[in-house]
């Protein structure tokens, strides 16, 4: 497969330049989701690359919804931002002050800094209606999301759920300091009446926002903390125990936020989503499948159909990364070694001659569905050991709708 493979993207790459870019936002723009993924959490090039993407989706294609793997109530400051409704002078105090829990530089970054600013300077000129949102879909915000409903449904009596009742559900959680680990290992001791009190209410909570009453994304917000809430419990019971379960709670979940937003703002919505390539790249088509893994961009995918939605991985050879050696430690800057020859990463590598873009379709697909081993690399992150835990066994042509690749990266810029 190797000299096949080589061949097919020495004919089928397009170096990576304002036309080729040109290109891609064209096959690009007629999906209704468009799904820009990243090899990691910590690399300037995919995060620079998705904003430039992004800026012409939103200017040229129409899109009006950025939805990042972030937690929806920091990045719902974002959003206020971008909206001229939040009080920081800067898009860089607001960034510090929105995301502080690890990894915070995720998103408190100079690479988003900027795409925030451009994007509150372009829905400046717009009408209400016709500004982009900012949004986060992933789960993690727990206690915030739980603080959020609350304080709504204090200051809103008429919304029909009663802020004490509310507060006696979420009692559930208090004796664990605001800590979900603390939580997940305890799960075995809640009762179940106590998981089904939380659950009814939270279900309780969507069904009288789906009633409209408060509008704009005031109700929005309401609905989508319950939902973290709702599925953050489920996702911190289950993390301990079954690893595909909490994989598949956790991504079902953002499609779940994904469609949430299409609903609230319209069928003709037309969202981008910010998210790793495992993620976004079509888990059947890779070896996620084989441990009864989804994710967002195959659920997505099977809910509007392949034609509504484009996804596009991103990829490299080399070069520096942000990452932690353990979970919750202070990042480092890493060396990310060269891609062995005989992954994705070492063909396009050896075959493309430096940064390239490779769009597929029905006419080319076929050339790029052989299994092959493509780099993923997470925020905690150890090189050395690299061969043994980072790479997924893909299909790639059939995975994504387009790849962007660089020969060599450097580290984000965390704020």
């Amino acid at each position: 497969m190797p000299k096949k493979l080589m061949k097919a993207i020495s004919g089928h790459a397009l170096p990576l330049n304002e036309g080729s870019m040109d290109a891609l936002v064209e096959a690009a723009g007629d999906a209704n989701i468009v799904l820009l993924g990243e090899a990691s959490h910590g690399t300037s090039e995919f995060y620079a690359a998705r904003a430039e993407i992004s800026k012409r989706l939103i200017r040229e294609k129409g899109f009006s919804a950025v939805a990042v793997e972030g937690d929806w109530p920091s990045a719902q400051e974002v959003n206020r931002f971008v909206r001229g409704l939040h009080p920081a002078s800067s898009a860089e105090e607001m960034l510090k002050n929105a995301f502080r829990r690890w990894p915070e530089w995720m998103w408190a970054n100079t690479e988003v800094e900027s795409f925030v600013e451009w994007l509150k300077l372009e829905n400046s000129r717009k009408s209400e209606d016709k500004k982009a949102g900012f949004y986060g879909i992933d789960l993690y915000s727990l206690y915030e999301s739980i603080d959020e409903v609350l304080e709504f449904l204090k200051a809103h009596p008429h919304y029909g759920t009663d802020p004490d009742l509310a507060r006696k559900a979420f009692s559930c959680f208090e004796p664990y300091n605001r800590m979900p680990e603390h939580y997940a290992w305890s799960t075995a001791h809640l009762s179940a009446a106590c998981i089904k009190e939380v659950t009814e209410l939270l279900s309780s909570i969507r069904l009288q926002g789906s009633v409209g009453r408060e509008k704009g994304e005031q109700d929005l917000d309401l609905k989508m903390n319950a939902l973290v809430a709702k599925d953050a419990e489920e996702y911190y019971r289950s993390m301990l125990t079954d690893d595909a379960a909490s994989w598949n709670i956790r991504d079902t979940h953002m499609a779940e936020t994904v469609a949430g937003l299409i609903e609230h703002h319209g069928a003709g919505t037309k969202v981008i989503v910010w998210e790793h390539n495992t993620h976004i790249g079509d888990a059947s088509e890779t070896s996620m499948k084989t441990d009864g893994m989804v994710n967002v961009g195959q659920l997505v995918r099977e809910k509007y159909g392949k034609e509504a939605v484009y996804a596009v991985g991103f990829g490299t050879n080399e070069g520096t990364v942000i990452a932690s050696r353990e979970w919750g430690l202070p990042y480092e800057e890493m060396r990310v070694p060269p891609a062995k020859l005989g992954t994705w990463e070492g063909q396009l590598s050896a075959a493309a001659g430096g940064d390239a873009v490779l769009l597929f379709d029905e006419s080319n697909r076929d050339l790029f569905s052989g299994w092959i081993g493509h780099r993923a690399i997470g925020v905690v992150y150890h090189p050395d050991f690299e061969a043994y835990g980072n790479f997924v066994d893909s299909r790639v042509g059939r995975r994504y709708d387009a790849f962007v690749f660089f020969e060599h990266t450097k580290a984000l810029r965390p704020l």
